[in-house]
């Protein structure tokens, strides 16, 4: 499924750090290595992963490969972590209301 593709991607750091450079635009392979203290071989396995999922693209531009951020997979990740989210608070409210009664009711 992609949203578990999507998930699993963004489980590691060294892949959101990427998703979070790409959000400032467009970079190279080199550029996105830069700050990571990694073999090139084992960070472009990193950069496979989001491949994998949709969550960037790439192409060739001359010698370089130019990635790019693709922000569907995230809004489809938010989507669901907002009706979740949504789900636990009423469940939370109802809780809160059954406690308050039982509360009441004691008293």
């Amino acid at each position: 499924m992609q949203l578990d593709r999507v998930f699993h991607a963004l489980g590691d750091p060294t892949r959101r750090a990427v998703i979070r450079r790409l959000g400032r635009g467009p970079a190279a392979v080199g550029e996105l290595a830069q700050p990571h203290k990694m073999a090139l071989p084992s960070f472009m396995q990193h950069l496979a992963a989001l491949e994998k999922c949709g969550l960037v693209t790439s192409r060739k531009d001359g010698r370089a490969r130019i990635y790019r951020l693709q922000p569907k997979p995230l809004e489809a990740a938010e989507k669901w972590m907002t009706e979740q989210r949504a789900l636990w608070e009423a469940r939370l409210d109802q809780l809160d209301d059954y406690l308050l009664q039982m509360k009441e009711s004691e008293t």
